[in-house]
């Protein structure tokens, strides 16, 4: 009852026996896998080996090749009830067999050899990589990243034609005859493409590289309402992995950062203006609040003492007077924090010296008719 055929693959007859058989085999090596990552993390360690860059490449290669191995020994097990087929009638076998395209499991098995061997081409690349610029005395971690991504598109690509070149489609063809259609596609996928175009700019200029902290504004606007402050974690082709000061990652469109305007906080000076806005009552001494908001100013750690703290008179306001505070300090990711601690003091030392800061008042008059 158990031999009996259950369905096809390829010239094998497949029974219950056989499906055990690949469960068995694949669990098996599920957790040989383990076993030999396991193993190969517990000799790094007692070898004061870090398990990091090119070491975590080999780990993840040597680890991942245990299912080649597993889909060999999957295959041979077929023959428990298919005798007098070969492993080579099995990769000769015709899935389809058409007068202008033929598809067997010989070409399935090149096709995924060629880009298992392009992802194993992809880490060595990485290996080179890492090395060399550890090698060099300006280790740029982003100008890595450019090279990495450039070199895995570029491998990537030419593997996908070799594939086609072994199925033996001519592009020529396939491209000529499709020219409508894909006319059609382009129409409809032209924010795709102008996306992809954005990532080839972003990796080859450089303007905006992985680890930049950058401040977005939308659609050109500036303002802070309008504006998100935010790490670059990743740039793909199409899109980009931002981290917000709230640790969410957000995904975003390349052509937003080609198109918006992007005030990059890793370029150019290290030092940036920062204001913070005070109003205060009318009659209240200036000169005091002057000499206050300084104060507070530069006693925080992360001001730069050594560029002027300004105080200027920004409005004659609605509720009073409208008072602006200047200061330089890092281009830093928690410069919102600092700000924050700076209006503590801001409102220890108003308290302390009975300055007062108002708030809107409203008189609501009501008249009996």
């Amino acid at each position: 009852m158990f031999s009996a055929t259950l369905f096809k693959i390829g010239p094998f007859n497949i029974c219950f026996w056989n499906l055990i058989f690949l469960a068995i085999i694949f669990l098996i090596a599920a957790i040989l896998r383990r076993v030999v990552h396991k193993l190969l993390k517990k000799y790094a360690k007692s070898a004061n080996i870090n398990i990091q860059g090119r070491r975590l490449t080999w780990l993840k290669l040597i680890s991942q090749s245990v299912y080649l191995l597993a889909i060999y020994v999957g295959v041979l097990s077929f023959k428990f009830n298919n005798k007098d087929i070969t492993f080579g009638d099995f990769l000769d076998f015709k899935l389809i067999d058409l007068k202008s395209f033929q598809l067997d499991f010989y070409d399935i098995l090149v096709i995924v050899s060629v880009f298992y061997g392009a992802r194993i081409l992809v880490n060595l690349v990485r290996l080179y990589l890492g090395r060399k610029f550890r090698k060099s005395e300006s280790n740029d971690l982003a100008t890595e990243y450019v090279y990495m991504q450039v070199t895995r598109y570029v491998i990537y690509v030419f593997s996908l034609l070799f594939c086609f070149q072994i199925l033996e489609i001519d592009l020529t063809l396939l491209l000529t005859g499709s020219a409508a259609l894909l006319v059609g596609v382009g129409l409809g996928l032209q924010d795709v493409f102008k996306d992809m175009f954005a990532g080839v700019v972003l990796l080859f200029e450089s303007n905006i590289r992985v680890g930049d902290i950058v401040e977005i504004n939308s659609s050109g606007k500036i303002g802070k309402s309008d504006s998100i402050i935010a790490k670059i974690v990743k740039i793909n082709v199409r899109t980009t992995q931002i981290q917000t000061r709230d640790g969410n990652v957000l995904i975003i469109p390349n052509s937003r950062l080609t198109q918006d305007q992007v005030e990059n906080w890793s370029h150019g000076s290290e030092l940036s203006r920062f204001k913070i806005d005070v109003t205060v009552n009318y009659g209240t001494d200036m000169e005091l609040v002057q000499r206050l908001l300084k104060q507070a100013a530069l006693a925080h750690p992360k001001v730069k003492s050594s560029h002027p703290v300004s105080v200027i008179l920004n409005n004659f306001g609605e509720s009073g007077l409208e008072i602006q505070l200047i200061f330089w300090a890092d281009q830093s990711w928690d410069i919102a924090f600092y700000q924050s601690e700076i209006r503590f003091e801001i409102d220890r030392l108003f308290r302390e010296h009975k300055i007062v800061i108002p708030y809107p008042k409203r008189s609501v008059i009501i008249e009996n008719n």
